[in-house]
Parts: structure tokens; C-alpha cells; sequence
């Protein structure tokens, strides 16, 4: 495999749940968990530079294999040293396999055994994705920490079509950490390779699919396949079973859940890291989150309002500017508009982590999660 592998500690637990403190070290960065990793599909945080991101003391942001694989193409980003020179990002960087974005695909998409050609949603162009191909476009990205090509089932899949998914993800997971094995790095630094636990929301296939991805989870494992269409109650036994199964001593990632609240849950559950769109996306459709609650700030409400955005936000843009003023750059369409809400919403996620990693520490974090779900959990 690509050189020796992450190193993971855990620095503090919780006495009155499964939540935990830890450290990664990559070659390129520390990362303290719980951690919450922004997205850059394209290799850009939408409206934010890098110098945006070290300011918020980003240790590491997610890209998209797939959509870098099509556009602007591996061997561009290889022909610039990697993601990280090509981004000038210096800290670690996670890429998904690209299996995620295939599968949903689904009118466009053949699954076979040895992998999934699909058609290109840019220009309609046939590729065909095996697990080895996933390992080696995301070796030619750099990234830090690889996913597995796992199969990623539907939310109303028949079970049939979800033991299918189960025994492809651990033949290509088999497939992809062997891949690895033969490789070596291509830009001086390590990857570590993720496995993906599938199985729906049936527990027995999900505990069943964590023993069958053990073997290659040498550094840290992920659940996948949820936060895709079923209901939040079962989504969550499903995390809080594979959170009292996973390996102790290994970051666990919940990939896709992204809402603050799923994220003190998961937390509760000994989930370590965490990615997802919603605070960007959302942000770009004007919806903010404060430290007061979450507020679209298109409603005719905040026409008027010269109160500060946040003034408890640490984004000094909010405590500077006010609502209205906010309010009017989305309505005339300026980027400074969507700037100013990115920049707030990813700061409140990681504020969040903050107070959540000081509440861990001094063992209340129990007591603030009721609270703070109390108040938010709508």
C-alpha cells in the first residue's frame, strides 16, 4: 500500500456516552476529532479561497472523485503534482471512490460484478468504473484518505438487491485494498484506505457487512448508504448499533449527514467525522445558520432588520454587516452575498464541533446535547 498509514488517538471520552476526542495525522495535517470536513466537489469550496479555509483552521476538506474524473481529468490534476498543488491546499484532503455519484446515476448506470459503466451526465460519454479504477484515479488525485468503490443501494431497494450490494462492496473493497497494496505514491506522501459498512437500515447486514470489511480497516472505517431517502429514526439505530461494533481505536466516518442536529447524535454514537453539502448548498440558496437558529434570509422579515447577521458568529462579516444588508446582496445577485453565507455557515458548523469537543472533555456532553436538541431538533 501506499506507504505507511494515518496515525489515530483518542485524547479524551465521554463517561455517559459513546462520544470521543481524537487526533488523525496525516503527512499533511492534524486533525482533532469530531471533525467536520467542508466539500469541494470540484476542488473548491464554492466562493471560498484556501486562505478563507486556513483562517478557519480547516485541517481537511472533502473532493469528489467522479466529477474531478470527468472534468477537468486525472491526468490534468497529475500533470499539476496532485489535488493538493493543483487546489495550493497544504492540508489533508479526503476524496469519496465516486461510487455514490455512479449509483445514483440509476437511469444512466449498468452494475455488473466486475463493476458499473455509466453514462457521463456532461456530455453523455460511456465510462466504465471498476474498484481498481476508483483506487487509481484517486491515487492520481493525492488524496490522504481514499474511500473504497462500494455499492451503494437505494433507500426502497428489495432485499435481494441489498445482500447483492453487501457482497459487491466487500469483493470490491477486497479488490481495491489489494490494488493498493501494488501501488506505490505518486507525489511523496500516504493514503489510507477507508472501507464503506453498507446494509441499509437492516442491522443484521450492516453488523454482517462491518465484520466482512474488518481485514481492511487497518486505519479507520465509514458508513455509508444512509441519509438517502429513509426515515431519521432508523437511520439512527443503524448508527448507534455499528457505534457500539466498530473499532474502538480507528476514525469512524458517517459520510453524507450533515444537519447540525444528526451531527450532535452521531456524535453521541462515537462517530468521529463527518461531511456534507448542506451548509454550503444551503448557503447559496440564502438559508443561514446562527447561533439564534437557522433563518432564510430571503423572507421579507429581514427587509428592514439592521440588527448584525450573527453577532455571535466569528465570521466578522456578520457581526458587521446586518440582515438587510445580506438580504439585499441576494436579491441584486452579488457573490459577496453567498461569500458572506458560506463563510458563516461553515464557521457555525465548526463552532459547533468546538463547544461539542469542550463538552466531551468535561464530560457534560450529554446533558448539552439534550439541550441543544431540545432547542434545534424541529
Amino acid at each position: 500500500m501506499t506507504g505507511s498509514l494515518l496515525k489515530f488517538s483518542i485524547q479524551s471520552e465521554d463517561k455517559h456516552s459513546l462520544a470521543r476526542v481524537g487526533k488523525i495525522e496525516t503527512d499533511h495535517s492534524i486533525i482533532e476529532t469530531p471533525v467536520f470536513m467542508p466539500v469541494g466537489t470540484h476542488g473548491v469550496v464554492k466562493s471560498l479561497s484556501p486562505n478563507d479555509l486556513y483562517e478557519m483552521n480547516t485541517e481537511i476538506m472533502l473532493a469528489n472523485t467522479y466529477h474531478l474524473y470527468l472534468r477537468p481529468g486525472t491526468d490534468i490534476i497529475e500533470k499539476n503534482g496532485g489535488l493538493h498543488q493543483f487546489m495550493n491546499w497544504s492540508n489533508s484532503i479526503l476524496t469519496d471512490s465516486g461510487g455514490y455519484q455512479v449509483f445514483s446515476l440509476s437511469n444512466m448506470n449498468k452494475i455488473t460484478d466486475n463493476g458499473v459503466d455509466f453514462k457521463s451526465h456532461l456530455d453523455g460519454s460511456m465510462h466504465f468504473f471498476t474498484p481498481e479504477t476508483s483506487m487509481e484515479v484517486q491515487r492520481k488525485l493525492g488524496s490522504d484518505i481514499i474511500m473504497a468503490f462500494d455499492y451503494c443501494p437505494s433507500a426502497d431497494c428489495s432485499n435481494k438487491e441489498l445482500k447483492r450490494a453487501s457482497r459487491l462492496t466487500e469483493d470490491w473493497t477486497r479488490r481495491a485494498y489489494e490494488y493498493l497494496n501494488d501501488q506505490s505514491p505518486l507525489y511523496g506522501h500516504n493514503q489510507t484506505l477507508f472501507p464503506i459498512i453498507q446494509g441499509g437500515i437492516d442491522k443484521e447486514e450492516r453488523l454482517k457487512c462491518l465484520d466482512q470489511m474488518l481485514p481492511f480497516a487497518t486505519c479507520g472505517i465509514a458508513i455509508g448508504g444512509l441519509s438517502v431517502g429513509e426515515k431519521k429514526a432508523p437511520m439512527f439505530d443503524i448508527v448507534n448499533v455499528l457505534g457500539s461494533h466498530m473499532p474502538k481505536d480507528q476514525p469512524r466516518y458517517l459520510m453524507g449527514v450533515g444537519k447540525p442536529t444528526d451531527i450532535v447524535k452521531s456524535i453521541l454514537s462515537g462517530v468521529d467525522m463527518f461531511d456534507c453539502v448542506l451548509p454550503t448548498r444551503n448557503a447559496r440558496n440564502g438559508q443561514i445558520f446562527t447561533h439564534e437558529g437557522s433563518i432564510n434570509i430571503l423572507n421579507s422579515q429581514y427587509k428592514d432588520d439592521t440588527s448584525p447577521i450573527d453577532k455571535k458568529s466569528s465570521v466578522v462579516f456578520a457581526q458587521e454587516h446586518s440582515k438587510s444588508y445580506l438580504r439585499h446582496l441576494f436579491k441584486v445577485n452579488e457573490m459577496f452575498g453567498i461569500r458572506i453565507a458560506t463563510l458563516m455557515n461553515i464557521a457555525y458548523y465548526f463552532d459547533l464541533i468546538n463547544e461539542i469537543k469542550f463538552e466531551i472533555n468535561n464530560n457534560s456532553f450529554v446533558k448539552w446535547s439534550e439541550d441543544y436538541l431540545k432547542r434545534y431538533d424541529r
